[in-house]
């Protein structure tokens, strides 16, 4: 499969998502990798709107040696093999089928707590946008450790994260939804909406631990402002 130039080139004729997604099945692996595969798989199935480029920049993000700080990097990055216009062509008119994409996380097998128990963690993120006077639904943030012994209001992008987690000393969670609260949104209506779908996902792919018939699942919650 050889490189393409940019996306004028880069229509669905001319890539063959196979040679990438399936990292093992040719080889006959399982586990872990063919799990890695065969979500990979749907989640390029997901990507309705330039595929290909979002596709190879969402690998160019995840391979980068460091964190992204701003677009240009990831065009040179080795993963990405288009030029840099094809970067901001697929966020520009990029599309993603978000249903979809909740529904392929729901699937990936997740971390369990004790007892087989599925835990899930809810918080709120923030995204710090200072310097972005221009991007619209900033909020101020609460922040802290920017400033001894005090907390700062920071303008940026809140983000309510539903996570997988599991027990022992391991720090890894699986994420399984992000929403943006926009200005005036309630945090635990969205909050709540947003477990009332990552369960049913979850039902829907038969992920709910049961015991004696019924379900075993954990709510964390922190405070949410």
């Amino acid at each position: 499969m050889k490189p393409l130039g940019d996306d004028s080139s880069c229509d669905r004729t001319n890539f063959d998502p196979r040679a990438s997604l399936n990292i093992v099945h040719d080889t006959g692996a399982s586990g872990v990798l063919g799990d890695l595969s065969g979500f990979r798989e749907e989640f390029y199935r997901c990507l309705t709107s330039r595929s290909d480029a979002l596709f190879e920049l969402a690998d160019a993000v995840l391979c980068a040696d460091g964190p992204v700080r701003s677009l240009p990097e990831l065009s040179l990055v080795g993963e990405h093999r288009r030029g840099h216009g094809s970067v901001y062509a697929a966020l520009d008119r990029g599309r993603v089928e978000v249903d979809r994409l909740r529904r392929a996380l729901a699937v990936v097998p997740l971390p369990r707590a004790a007892g087989g128990r599925l835990v899930l963690a809810v918080d709120i993120t923030s995204w710090l946008r200072p310097e972005a006077h221009t991007c619209p639904q900033r909020m101020w943030c609460h922040t802290y450790g920017r400033a001894r012994n005090s907390h700062l209001l920071v303008a940026g992008w809140p983000y309510s994260v539903v996570c997988a987690l599991e027990t022992g000393h391991s720090s890894w969670t699986a994420p399984l939804d992000a929403a943006r609260l926009a200005p005036g949104d309630d945090a635990v209506t969205v909050t709540a909406e947003q477990l009332r779908t990552v369960i049913a996902n979850l039902v829907a792919a038969k992920d709910l631990y049961h015991v004696e018939g019924h379900m075993q699942r954990w709510l964390r919650l922190d405070r949410i402002p």
